[in-house]
Protein backbone atom coordinates (compact mmCIF):
# COMPACT_ATOMS: atom_id res chain seq x y z
CA UNK A 1 0.00 0.00 0.00
CA UNK A 2 0.88 3.70 -0.49
CA UNK A 3 0.62 7.03 1.81
CA UNK A 4 -0.09 9.63 -0.47
CA UNK A 5 0.49 13.14 1.21
CA UNK A 6 -0.88 16.63 0.08
CA UNK A 7 0.66 19.33 1.79
CA UNK A 8 -1.16 23.05 1.60
CA UNK A 9 -0.77 25.91 3.33
CA UNK A 10 -2.66 24.91 5.95
CA UNK A 11 -4.22 21.54 5.62
CA UNK A 12 -2.54 17.76 4.80
CA UNK A 13 -4.49 15.52 2.90
CA UNK A 14 -3.47 11.91 3.37
CA UNK A 15 -4.60 9.20 1.43
CA UNK A 16 -4.09 5.48 1.62
CA UNK A 17 -4.07 3.59 -1.63
CA UNK A 18 -3.46 0.19 -2.78
CA UNK A 19 -2.75 -0.18 -6.26
CA UNK A 20 -4.98 2.55 -7.49
CA UNK A 21 -7.37 2.28 -5.45
CA UNK A 22 -8.03 5.10 -2.61
CA UNK A 23 -9.47 3.15 0.55
CA UNK A 24 -8.96 5.69 3.15
CA UNK A 25 -8.45 9.54 3.40
CA UNK A 26 -7.74 11.93 5.62
CA UNK A 27 -7.71 15.89 6.49
CA UNK A 28 -5.55 17.36 9.27
CA UNK A 29 -4.50 20.21 10.29
CA UNK A 30 -0.87 21.27 9.19
CA UNK A 31 0.55 21.53 12.65
CA UNK A 32 -0.91 18.72 14.24
CA UNK A 33 0.41 16.65 10.77
CA UNK A 34 2.78 13.92 12.42
CA UNK A 35 0.40 13.66 15.75
CA UNK A 36 -2.52 12.31 13.28
CA UNK A 37 -0.22 10.58 10.82
CA UNK A 38 -0.02 7.85 13.28
CA UNK A 39 -3.29 7.19 14.16
CA UNK A 40 -4.37 7.28 10.55
CA UNK A 41 -1.85 4.83 8.95
CA UNK A 42 -1.95 2.31 11.80
CA UNK A 43 -4.45 -0.21 10.13
CA UNK A 44 -2.42 -0.37 6.82
CA UNK A 45 0.88 -1.90 5.59
CA UNK A 46 2.00 1.00 4.10
CA UNK A 47 5.08 0.08 2.48
CA UNK A 48 6.07 3.49 0.72
CA UNK A 49 5.03 7.51 0.53
CA UNK A 50 5.15 10.64 -1.81
CA UNK A 51 5.13 13.78 -0.27
CA UNK A 52 3.71 17.22 -2.45
CA UNK A 53 4.38 19.88 -0.66
CA UNK A 54 3.26 23.79 -1.88
CA UNK A 55 3.11 24.76 1.55
CA UNK A 56 5.32 25.17 4.82
CA UNK A 57 5.71 21.61 5.95
CA UNK A 58 8.81 21.91 8.11
CA UNK A 59 11.90 19.66 7.42
CA UNK A 60 11.53 17.69 11.06
CA UNK A 61 7.70 16.70 9.75
CA UNK A 62 8.92 15.65 6.00
CA UNK A 63 12.16 13.42 8.48
CA UNK A 64 9.39 11.80 10.68
CA UNK A 65 7.76 10.53 7.40
CA UNK A 66 11.05 9.83 5.94
CA UNK A 67 11.94 7.79 8.71
CA UNK A 68 9.32 5.92 9.00
CA UNK A 69 8.76 5.12 5.09
CA UNK A 70 10.73 4.95 1.87
CA UNK A 71 9.68 8.30 0.59
CA UNK A 72 9.62 10.30 -2.74
CA UNK A 73 9.53 14.00 -1.96
CA UNK A 74 8.29 15.53 -5.35
CA UNK A 75 10.32 17.84 -7.57
CA UNK A 76 11.29 18.85 -11.08
CA UNK A 77 13.84 15.84 -10.51
CA UNK A 78 11.22 13.07 -9.76
CA UNK A 79 10.66 11.31 -12.97
CA UNK A 80 7.13 12.15 -13.91
CA UNK A 81 4.92 10.21 -17.05
CA UNK A 82 4.90 13.35 -19.32
CA UNK A 83 7.32 14.94 -20.75
CA UNK A 84 7.85 18.34 -19.36
CA UNK A 85 8.35 21.27 -21.60
CA UNK A 86 7.98 24.10 -19.10
CA UNK A 87 10.72 26.68 -19.69
CA UNK A 88 11.36 27.01 -15.95
CA UNK A 89 10.21 23.36 -14.62
CA UNK A 90 12.25 24.14 -11.68
CA UNK A 91 9.33 26.76 -11.04
CA UNK A 92 6.43 24.49 -11.78
CA UNK A 93 4.17 23.49 -8.67
CA UNK A 94 4.18 20.22 -7.71
CA UNK A 95 0.60 20.32 -7.09
CA UNK A 96 0.30 20.92 -11.42
CA UNK A 97 3.23 18.09 -11.90
CA UNK A 98 0.18 15.65 -10.13
CA UNK A 99 -2.46 16.87 -11.66
CA UNK A 100 -0.93 16.49 -15.40
CA UNK A 101 0.32 13.56 -14.16
CA UNK A 102 -2.83 11.78 -12.88
CA UNK A 103 -4.20 13.02 -17.08
CA UNK A 104 -1.13 11.40 -18.84
CA UNK A 105 -2.69 8.08 -17.19
CA UNK A 106 -6.23 8.51 -17.38
CA UNK A 107 -6.56 10.19 -20.75
CA UNK A 108 -3.41 9.11 -22.79
CA UNK A 109 -3.19 10.32 -26.31
CA UNK A 110 -5.67 13.01 -25.79
CA UNK A 111 -5.24 16.58 -25.63
CA UNK A 112 -6.45 17.89 -21.70
CA UNK A 113 -7.23 20.77 -19.68
CA UNK A 114 -6.88 20.35 -16.13
CA UNK A 115 -8.35 22.71 -14.42
CA UNK A 116 -7.89 22.92 -11.12
CA UNK A 117 -10.20 25.19 -8.87
CA UNK A 118 -8.47 26.33 -4.98
CA UNK A 119 -6.68 28.86 -3.82
CA UNK A 120 -5.61 30.14 -7.27
CA UNK A 121 -7.18 28.53 -10.13
CA UNK A 122 -4.66 26.62 -11.89
CA UNK A 123 -4.66 25.76 -16.13
CA UNK A 124 -2.63 23.07 -17.58
CA UNK A 125 -2.28 22.01 -20.80
CA UNK A 126 -0.82 18.31 -21.86
CA UNK A 127 -1.13 17.30 -25.66
CA UNK A 128 -2.13 14.13 -27.22
CA UNK A 129 1.80 12.97 -27.59
CA UNK A 130 2.07 13.45 -23.70
CA UNK A 131 4.00 16.49 -23.95
CA UNK A 132 2.75 19.10 -21.01
CA UNK A 133 2.90 22.70 -22.12
CA UNK A 134 2.17 25.11 -19.54
CA UNK A 135 -1.24 27.04 -18.67
CA UNK A 136 -2.14 29.65 -16.57
CA UNK A 137 -2.81 30.97 -12.97
CA UNK A 138 -5.56 33.01 -11.78
CA UNK A 139 -6.90 34.07 -8.34
CA UNK A 140 -9.42 31.49 -7.08
CA UNK A 141 -12.61 32.89 -5.33
CA UNK A 142 -11.71 33.13 -1.89
CA UNK A 143 -8.61 35.31 -3.09
CA UNK A 144 -11.03 37.57 -4.80
CA UNK A 145 -13.33 38.35 -2.37
CA UNK A 146 -10.35 38.78 0.29
CA UNK A 147 -8.55 40.94 -2.23
CA UNK A 148 -11.59 43.27 -2.54
CA UNK A 149 -11.94 43.59 0.87
CA UNK A 150 -8.48 44.18 2.03
CA UNK A 151 -7.57 46.66 -1.28
CA UNK A 152 -10.15 49.05 -1.08
CA UNK A 153 -11.89 51.21 1.80
CA UNK A 154 -15.52 50.54 1.73
CA UNK A 155 -16.39 46.95 0.44
CA UNK A 156 -17.09 44.49 2.65
CA UNK A 157 -15.78 41.01 3.27
CA UNK A 158 -18.64 38.59 2.00
CA UNK A 159 -19.06 34.52 2.21
CA UNK A 160 -19.08 33.00 -0.91
CA UNK A 161 -22.65 32.78 -3.09
CA UNK A 162 -23.49 32.40 -6.55
CA UNK A 163 -25.53 35.18 -7.59
CA UNK A 164 -28.89 34.21 -9.78
CA UNK A 165 -28.40 37.15 -12.02
CA UNK A 166 -25.44 39.08 -13.64
CA UNK A 167 -27.22 42.47 -12.19
CA UNK A 168 -26.13 43.38 -8.96
CA UNK A 169 -28.37 45.58 -7.66
CA UNK A 170 -26.95 46.13 -4.77
CA UNK A 171 -23.06 46.49 -3.35
CA UNK A 172 -22.91 42.96 -1.96
CA UNK A 173 -24.58 41.43 -4.80
CA UNK A 174 -22.41 43.68 -7.02
CA UNK A 175 -19.69 41.74 -5.83
CA UNK A 176 -20.72 38.72 -5.88
CA UNK A 177 -21.75 38.82 -9.75
CA UNK A 178 -18.38 40.47 -10.36
CA UNK A 179 -16.59 37.67 -8.45
CA UNK A 180 -18.38 34.26 -9.15
CA UNK A 181 -19.91 35.35 -12.47
CA UNK A 182 -16.62 36.48 -13.56
CA UNK A 183 -14.78 33.20 -12.76
CA UNK A 184 -17.46 31.18 -14.48
CA UNK A 185 -16.88 33.37 -17.71
CA UNK A 186 -13.46 33.28 -17.27
CA UNK A 187 -13.15 29.60 -17.33
CA UNK A 188 -15.57 28.61 -20.13
CA UNK A 189 -14.07 31.67 -22.09
CA UNK A 190 -10.28 29.74 -21.24
CA UNK A 191 -12.28 26.38 -22.34
CA UNK A 192 -13.38 27.72 -25.64
CA UNK A 193 -10.26 29.18 -26.29
CA UNK A 194 -8.30 25.82 -25.63
CA UNK A 195 -11.18 23.66 -27.57
CA UNK A 196 -10.61 26.32 -30.65
CA UNK A 197 -6.47 26.96 -30.29
CA UNK A 198 -5.47 23.27 -29.75
CA UNK A 199 -8.61 20.83 -30.54
CA UNK A 200 -8.90 20.03 -26.79
CA UNK A 201 -11.49 17.09 -26.34
CA UNK A 202 -11.07 16.22 -22.26
CA UNK A 203 -11.48 19.15 -19.99
CA UNK A 204 -10.76 18.07 -16.56
CA UNK A 205 -12.04 20.30 -13.01
CA UNK A 206 -10.70 19.55 -9.91
CA UNK A 207 -9.84 21.02 -6.75
CA UNK A 208 -12.31 22.69 -3.49
CA UNK A 209 -14.51 24.99 -5.65
CA UNK A 210 -15.53 22.46 -8.15
CA UNK A 211 -19.09 21.40 -7.09
CA UNK A 212 -19.85 25.06 -6.95
CA UNK A 213 -18.28 26.30 -10.00
CA UNK A 214 -19.46 23.19 -12.24
CA UNK A 215 -23.49 23.23 -12.65
CA UNK A 216 -22.73 26.68 -13.79
CA UNK A 217 -20.35 26.25 -16.86
CA UNK A 218 -21.73 25.83 -19.99
CA UNK A 219 -18.75 23.37 -21.03
CA UNK A 220 -18.77 19.66 -20.69
CA UNK A 221 -16.02 18.95 -17.77
CA UNK A 222 -15.22 15.80 -16.20
CA UNK A 223 -15.40 16.39 -12.44
CA UNK A 224 -12.75 14.77 -10.15
CA UNK A 225 -12.40 15.58 -6.84
CA UNK A 226 -9.11 12.88 -6.17
CA UNK A 227 -7.56 14.23 -9.43
CA UNK A 228 -4.32 14.90 -7.34
CA UNK A 229 -4.05 12.27 -5.21
CA UNK A 230 -4.81 9.95 -7.83
CA UNK A 231 -1.65 11.72 -9.75
CA UNK A 232 0.81 11.39 -6.98
CA UNK A 233 0.00 7.61 -6.55
CA UNK A 234 0.66 6.89 -10.15
CA UNK A 235 4.16 9.04 -9.45
CA UNK A 236 4.84 6.99 -6.90
CA UNK A 237 4.27 3.90 -8.59
CA UNK A 238 6.47 4.31 -11.64
CA UNK A 239 8.72 5.68 -9.06
CA UNK A 240 9.43 2.27 -7.31
CA UNK A 241 8.84 -0.09 -10.36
Amino acid sequence: MQLIIDVGNTRVKAAIFDDDVMVAKKVMALPLFIENLGDFVADYPVKKAIISSVGRLSEEQARSVQLRFPTVVLSHNTPLPFVNDYSTPETLGVDRMALVAAFAKAYPGKNGLIIDAGTCITYDFINAEGHYKGGAISPGIRLRYNTLHNLTANLPLLETHMPEHIIGDSTEMAIHSGVMVGIVKEIDGIIDQYKHDFEVDTVILTGGDTETLSKRLKNSIFAHSNFLMEGLNYILRRTND
